[in-house]
């Protein structure tokens, strides 16, 4: 009997090749590749530099395009071209967020990335669109790439295999604690918050000593996180140390809040500072959704009054209320309390994913450092081995110079005669044959000679500090008391902003009676009555005034703002932002509000910024500096600032920072019509007086005072057009000098155009 078999299927043209594979198994592969792709080349930092590879190639490639900080700005299109094109083969607008993220402060405590333009806000507002924005690297960007050029880290090919990309950064600055990582991978997930650079460094110099040192002693001197939003946390120090020797944990963050006393025995509650990576209009949308189902029976009203700082506002639903009560209402239904997780799951020096304890990251960090060093030394040793070879060249041939010039003039191939009369290497005779005549000067042997015993002087000591591991650790200690001293809590940025240990207790800031905050726009006619129109509008219409009076100013306040109207008699008079009348008739006259006397003029109207200082000058010459704080008076009477002489007719008010610019100089000018600029540092700052000369006035009084910078030059109104004259030099004098005729053009009435 013949048994037949079917003849398998000839194999397809091209050599492909196909197996027969349970689907299981073919499914499992390709998700376990998938997996391990995913937790290595996205989510998981590397536990040396702290970054994911998409952040190290934002950062390598704006380093190619040499954005560095001392230099100028380029479109985030074009960083974010070269990254997807070069390094990172994504869509642009995850590379971009990535990018956006490390320029956003409240996002991460360094941030690595210098934006222009609107790079979102705590609010959870999006970036501008990244044709708009512009960026650069900070000097913290820099310190993670130091020594990429000295082969301190390995590089490997991209993607498409035609440029290189490093696979670490050599990280002169400990980026994984200080800016922390979030990431989820497959299975597993990283989650480290940021932490306080000064704090880091003396747990590093802790373990440079000894590497065994306990973990209590470490915990000691870095006692939990640093979040770039500041808050309070709250978590008991057992936890904390429980955190960190496990790698794993939670730790207690609230809003940091105060109540503010108002009058009659009411208060508010305002919170300066909200947990980390919590968006701020989310947050109030929550309680608003709170207030109006009822669920918080405490709250009577909430309001945003942030500008640059945070600022909520909580409004207590009656006096009776305990505020203590109220907060714990709120952060237990809302997010002025989070649980900011630790799981230090990373990637090791080997590319392993772990969690690790913190020992274990600080050692990771002290180690690739000291790998960093030693591979920086050879790389420089090689530098000088070169150099010293071709130095060694340079004293030959100027001890036989002679000899070198004819066989360079007389011989067809002088190399190879080179290297057999003198026996050079190829090296040296390359470099014989490549100098410039200028250089046969004796001068330049002298110079060549002491570079040579600069150079081998040098080679010794690298030498010995790789023959000695505990110079290179001591090399190591001056570079982490080098981060302290650049990036540590006495520098602006290097200061704790979150609260360790228990909520502090309530400070009741006592401030005067407020209302609802709302912007308004006030007007103030030249015969002094005064009105106020509700919002900031770019036109105001047509303004009706009484027979006989026109405008006299506008000025930009909120209702809780303190306006300073200053006459001519030399007073300070206060005028709270609530009191102003409303609409849009005459108003009322301000004598009403304030006793401004009625001979006295009006001069200047502006709102009371605390901190700022004004020029003040009467018409006899005579003026000084004074904090707007020494301004402000507590009755209606108002309070004398500046002293008019007897022969004073006019005051002039002037701020010293026009236009938000602080100014460096006063430029003067009289009713002689005579120029004057001198120095700002030459006027004294009074709380009250006559002030010092500014301008030497013979038969004439002072017309006109104003700030300026002397790099912006002196500009004034001609006609529609602003005309400005940059060459001061002929004006520039001492104070008290009588001054010069000013430039040809300059307006007759003898004034500047306003403050």
């Amino acid at each position: 009997m013949t048994t037949s078999t079917k003849a398998p299927p000839p194999p397809p043209s091209g050599g492909e090749e196909i197996r027969d594979t349970p689907l299981a198994d073919a499914l499992g592969e390709r998700y376990l590749a998938y997996a391990l792709s995913t937790i290595v080349a996205r989510s998981l930092p590397d536990v040396r530099d702290g970054l994911k590879p998409v952040h190290r190639r934002l950062l390598f490639a704006m380093r190619q395009l040499k954005l560095d900080p001392a230099g100028g700005f380029k479109k985030c299109a074009r960083v974010v071209g070269d990254v997807i094109g070069k390094y990172h083969p994504h869509g642009d607008s995850a590379v971009y967020e990535a990018m956006v993220r490390l320029a956003q402060d409240f996002a991460v405590r360094w941030p690595l990335v210098e934006g222009q333009g609107n790079f979102g806000n705590i609010d959870g507002d999006n970036a501008a669109a990244m044709r708009y924005t512009e960026a650069r690297l900070t000097a913290v960007a820099q310190a993670l790439m130091e020594g990429l050029d000295e082969d301190a880290v390995d590089f490997g090919p991209t993607y498409d295999g035609e440029e290189d990309e490093p696979r670490v950064m050599p990280a002169a600055f400990p980026n994984l604690l200080a800016n922390g990582a979030q990431g989820i991978a497959v299975g597993m997930a990283t989650s480290i918050p940021p932490h306080n650079v000064g704090e880091i460094c003396d747990a590093l110099r802790l373990l440079i000593q000894d590497r065994e040192t306990p973990m209590d002693a470490l915990v000691q001197r870095l006692p939990g996180p640093d979040f770039p939003t500041g808050g309070v946390m709250v978590e008991p120090p057992d936890a904390v140390r429980a955190a960190y020797a496990s790698g794993r944990g939670a730790f207690r963050l609230r809003a940091r809040w105060a109540v503010e006393k108002l009058g009659h025995g009411l208060f508010q509650i305002v919170v300066t500072e909200i947990p980390y990576q919590v968006q701020k209009a989310k947050l109030i949308e929550r309680i608003a959704d709170l207030l109006t189902s009822r669920k918080l029976p405490l709250l009577g009203d909430v309001r945003d009054e942030s500008a640059e700082d945070v600022r909520i506002v909580l409004e207590p639903r009656s006096r009776t209320v305990d505020p203590d009560t109220l907060m714990e209402h709120l952060f237990r239904q809302t997010e002025l309390e989070v649980r900011a997780s630790l799981n230090m799951n990373v990637l090791d020096a080997d590319g392993v994913p772990r969690v690790m304890d913190l020992r274990e990251v600080l050692l990771a960090f002290l180690d690739h450092r000291h790998t960093v060093l030693v591979r920086r030394t050879r790389h420089r040793l090689d530098k000088i081995a070169h150099r010293l070879e071709v130095l060694g060249g340079y004293l030959i041939a100027y001890l036989n110079l002679d000899e070198v010039i004819r066989i360079i003039r007389e011989e067809d191939h002088p190399k190879p005669v080179l290297i057999d009369t003198f026996d050079l290497t190829d090296v040296q005779a390359e470099a014989i044959l490549n100098m410039r005549l200028r250089s046969l000067r004796k001068l330049e042997e002298m110079e060549i000679r002491k570079e040579h015993d600069a150079l081998s002087a040098e080679k010794i000591d690298l030498e010995a500090m790789l023959a000695d591991p505990a110079r290179r650790w001591a090399r190591i200690d001056e570079e982490v008391a080098r981060i302290h001293a650049d990036f540590g809590p006495h520098t602006p940025l290097g200061k704790r902003r979150t609260t360790l240990g228990t909520p502090p207790t309530t400070v009741d800031v006592p401030i005067e009676a407020m209302v609802e905050r709302e912007p308004i726009t006030v007007i103030l006619s030249r015969m002094g009555w005064i009105r106020a129109v509700k919002g900031h509008p770019d036109d105001l219409g047509e303004l009706r005034f009484k027979d006989g009076d026109s405008l006299f100013t506008t000025v930009r306040a909120q209702t809780t703002d303190k306006l300073l109207l200053f006459a001519s008699n030399g007073r300070y008079y206060t005028i709270a932002g609530d009191r102003v009348p409303r609409g849009r008739g005459y108003g009322e006259p301000v004598r009403l509000i304030v006793d401004v006397p009625n001979d006295a003029d009006l001069v200047d109207l502006h709102v009371h910024r605390p901190g700022a200082k004004r020029l003040l000058a009467a018409s006899d010459g005579r003026g000084f500096v004074v904090a707007e704080a020494d301004c402000v008076g507590q009755t209606r009477t108002g309070k004398q600032v500046l002293t008019p002489g007897k022969d004073a007719v006019a005051a002039i008010s002037r701020p010293l920072d026009p236009g938000g610019v602080a100014g460096d100089h006063v430029a003067c000018i009289g009713t002689n019509r005579k120029l004057l600029i001198f120095p700002l540092s030459q006027l004294a700052e009074l709380t009250k007086g006559r002030g010092v000369t500014l301008q030497r006035l013979k038969d004439a009084s002072l017309s006109d005072v104003k700030i300026i910078r002397l790099v912006d030059g002196l500009s004034w109104p001609s006609g529609e057009r602003t005309r400005t004259e940059t060459d001061l030099t002929a004006w520039l004098g001492d104070r008290a000098q009588a001054g010069k005729l000013p430039p040809r053009g300059f307006p007759r009435d003898n004034t500047f155009g306003g403050g």
